[in-house]
């Protein structure tokens, strides 16, 4: 969509046609946030005094354990309950589009017709952990638009690519025997922030010794053994069959409990706004810091710190003085 076009956009009408319901109205609402529309900040206002009720589901783990599959079986699940489902697929970007490769979630085509149920695939952009950087505002559209759930499945990612737990109610962790030394390759972050180990594809050698590494590396310790803490549920399932999905609705249902009574939820709530509002001011700084001095201004500041004059600090310092 073109900036152009984007200024002509009636915000009102949209927003209301998206709280009825309206798919094609959600669709553009997240276009104009993906896009950076000059809409954007209208939209925002409109929807902030919108807050829904959904539920945030993040879904997350390596290439290959059944994460599409699994979230496919969690949206047959919910709308079984008549729960309003929002998808937010976030896929690697195409190099010479920026577009998701994936489109509009090829693998999840059994929902395609159900009108409870909205997919929308994202591209990541080069964003580190496996996010879009327009993932917190599309999650306000689909909260504002009246989601029970929304389901956000993250790209693969690797050891240190643990976002989503900043954007996520529950984090849920996908893994699956057969893939070498899955438990290894996340033991450096994602298994501390996951609430959830779902041990996908079961029914496969090597799933109960995934399962043993999963409770031999809870018994080590870390954020999880604190007195009160959540100790993340270990769900097996056979994604592909529907096998454990009431099991896997059980522990969310029962995470969820657990964070309402304690002010977890709420804590991560919060945490979540001011990592959005944090985001913005910065992204805010940078335009106002091009505007104001440009290249230029950089590139004379950073020869003085190359011939000595100054330090990197204090250049630093006066740059953003000057503002």
């Amino acid at each position: 969509m073109g900036r152009a076009a984007s200024r002509t956009v009636d915000v009102a009408p949209l927003v209301g046609r998206a709280r009825a319901a309206d798919a094609r109205a959600v669709a553009r609402l997240i276009s104009l946030v993906e896009s950076d529309s000059p809409a954007l900040r209208e939209v925002a206002r409109a929807l902030a005094v919108l807050p829904g009720r959904a539920r945030v589901i993040g879904l997350t783990g390596a290439p290959g354990v059944g994460k599409s599959t699994t979230t496919s079986a969690l949206v047959r699940a919910l709308r079984s309950d008549a729960q309003r489902v929002g998808v937010l697929a976030v896929d690697p970007s195409s190099p010479f589009s920026g577009g998701a490769l994936l489109g509009d979630r090829v693998r999840m085509q059994d929902h395609a017709t159900d009108q409870g149920v909205f997919i929308r695939s994202m591209a990541s952009r080069g964003q580190l952990g496996g996010l879009a950087a327009a993932v917190p505002q599309a999650l306000r559209v689909l909260d504002a638009a009246g989601f029970d759930t929304v389901l956000i499945e993250t790209v693969g990612v690797g050891q240190a690519e643990v976002e989503i737990a900043s954007l996520a109610d529950t984090t849920v962790l996908v893994l699956a025997p057969g893939l070498g030394d899955g438990i290894q390759a996340a033991k450096a972050g994602i298994l501390e922030v996951a609430d959830v180990y779902v041990v996908n594809k079961a029914d496969r050698d090597g799933a109960d010794q995934v399962v043993r590494d999963l409770r031999y590396m809870q018994s080590l310790g870390g954020r999880h053994s604190d007195a009160g803490a959540w100790r993340p549920p270990i769900v097996r399932t056979v994604a592909s069959r529907d096998e454990g999905v009431v099991d896997l609705l059980a522990a969310l249902a029962k995470h969820e409990d657990w964070m309402r009574g304690c002010g977890e939820l709420q804590r991560r709530r919060r945490a979540r706004a001011a990592a959005e509002i944090e985001s913005l001011a910065l992204g805010e700084v940078r335009l106002r810091f091009a505007a104001v001095h440009g290249s230029a201004a950089l590139t004379a500041a950073a020869d003085r710190v190359v011939n000595g004059a100054t330090d990197p600090y204090t250049a630093a310092e006066e740059l953003v003085a000057a503002l």
